[in-house]
Order: C-alpha cells, then structure tokens, then sequence
C-alpha cells in the first residue's frame, strides 16, 4: 500500500499540535492510505516537545525530530524531507492555515500521474494588516522580475509532491535554502489549488514583519544576481554624471567667473554619493556573506533526538 509522509515544522506550537493531528488523522484514514507524521520540533522553549512524544507513543504513525535549538523552518522542512519514507510527501503548518482538507484532491491530482506536485495558493488575505499584504505581493512581483522562476502569487509551502520531485529538491546542497523558490526552480508539472485566507486555529504566528522582509531578501539573492548588475549600473550613472557636472563647472568657471560656493550642496552630493556607495557596498555583502555561510559547510540542524 501507498505510504503518504506529512512533515509538520513546530516552532513554540503546543496549542495547535493536537488539534492539527486530530484533524489530519481522521482525513488520513478516510482516505485508506499507509500514513506517517513527521514533528519537527524547531527548539521550541514550551511544552510542544513533550506533546510530541506522548503522541508517538500513543501513535505509532507519529514520529518526530527535535533540534538542539532553532535552526529555522528551511531547516525543519529539510530535515523532515530528507527522512520522510513516503512515494507520496505532504509540507504543510501545523496551525491549520493549511486546509488539511485539500489533502485529497491534492493526492488525486498527483499519483494520477499528469501532476508531479500539487500546490496551494491564497487567493485572498483578509485578516491580514494591509502593510504586510502590501509587501507581500510586492515580494512576489519583486521575484518574477529579478529571477529565472516564477512564484505564485500567494503561493504557499503547502504542496504534496511525488517522489522523484521530492528527491530532485534533495540534490539541491545548498546551505542557504529557500523553498519558495526551490520548489519551482527544480521544475516538474504542478497543479494549484487555490483557497482562502484562514486565521491560524490557536496562537500567535512566530512570523514578524522584520523576520518576513529578511526571509524574503535572502529569497532574492539565493535566486538572482540581478541586484548586483543594478548596483554597477548605478554606479555607471553616478560616473557619467559627475562627468557632466565636472564639464559644467568648468564651463560656468570659463564665461561666468567663480560660482557662488554653497557649503549646503556640497554635502548633500557627499552624503548622496556616499549612501549609493554604502548601498551597493551592502548588496555586495549579501552575497559575500552568503558565499562564506556556503564555505564553512556547517551542518543544516544538530538533532537532539529523534523516533
């Protein structure tokens, strides 16, 4: 019979663990399938490991890893894919923002064989604060300009993927891992199913503004190097046009006599000049210092234990 693995990153989720693994047990077995859940505790500081274990030995479907600390939710996914024994793997929150309802349809479209990955996507963000919805969909139309691949808009990591297209996002080494473009990077047929906006079930999304605008350029730098053919063309510019003003000076010098001198300008062309220098100094940084991260090898997560 068909093995389905879900993998389910907690971070700090003990009010929504077994809510969420009531919920997709009852799915589970309506649809008949050989199933396992795979936890992975993210080094959350409440009880969500301690659920977690009572609930594998309550269940023998439920396993679960823990890190030494919090790594972050690539690396939840990637630890949770790497030991998923499904032909058949399901990503997916475990705050019930995900329909876990979908999950059928979903399994369908894929081991139909026209569909390699079926994914989801939000068609609407209501509850949402509008700045954050604002960026969001700048963050994605950002991605689709600067990149090679095309993320959906309201995409999400909420997908079920065949086999073979879980092991090509294995083959992928990098440190710097952001799925939201790993995903369509590797290719395959995938088929979208689109829902609504749901608020989380219990909690408080471990998400900040701060942390999604970081997430979303590391996302533009593990993807392009767009960003930096823009900071030399700037930097191309700021040549030309100090060109031409250096040909003005010269010029107002020869027929007018010596200009006015003004301390005021003179420092707002430093401070200008010098806020494109520290700008394009900054994008190179990025790079630089994800190059270093890649070098080090270090490894993805530490596991403190693990069934």
């Amino acid at each position: 019979m068909l093995l389905i693995s879900i993998i389910l990153p907690c971070y700090n989720e003990e009010l929504a663990i077994k809510g969420t693994y009531k919920e997709l047990s009852s799915i589970m077995q309506q649809m008949g399938n050989d199933y396992e859940f795979i936890f992975v505790d993210d080094g959350s500081k409440d009880a969500t490991f301690n659920i977690l274990r009572e609930l594998s030995l309550q269940d023998n479907c439920v396993r679960y890893i823990q890190f030494s600390r919090n790594f972050g939710k690539e690396a939840a996914l990637l630890a949770g894919l790497q030991r998923a024994k499904g032909q058949y793997i399901v990503v997916m929150d475990v705050d019930l923002q995900d329909p876990p309802s979908l999950i059928p349809q979903m399994f369908e479209a894929v081991a139909s064989g026209e569909y390699d990955c079926a994914g989801t996507r939000r068609i609407t963000r209501a509850g949402e604060p509008p700045i954050r919805s604002l960026f969001a969909r700048m963050f994605y139309s950002l991605m689709t300009k600067f990149t090679d691949i095309e993320i959906v808009d309201g995409a999400r990591d909420f997908r079920l993927m065949s086999r073979p297209y879980v092991d090509a996002v294995l083959s992928l080494p990098e440190r710097n891992r952001f799925s939201k473009g790993i995903f369509p990077w590797v290719g395959f047929k995938t088929k979208w199913f689109e829902y609504e906006n749901i608020q989380r079930s219990t909690g408080e999304t471990k998400w900040s503004f701060g942390k999604l605008f970081l997430y979303s350029l590391d996302g533009i730098i593990a993807f392009s190097s767009k960003p930096m053919a823009i900071a030399s063309i700037l930097g191309i510019l700021l040549f030309l046009s100090s060109l031409f003003l250096i040909g003005f000076i010269i010029l107002r010098k020869a027929f007018w006599g010596d200009p006015v001198a003004g301390w005021a300008s003179t420092i707002c062309i430093i401070l200008f000049c010098s806020g494109i220098q520290l700008f394009t100094a900054g994008i190179l940084g990025q790079y630089i210092s994800k190059i270093y991260i890649e070098v080090k090898k270090r490894p993805y997560f530490i596991i403190k234990e693990e069934k």
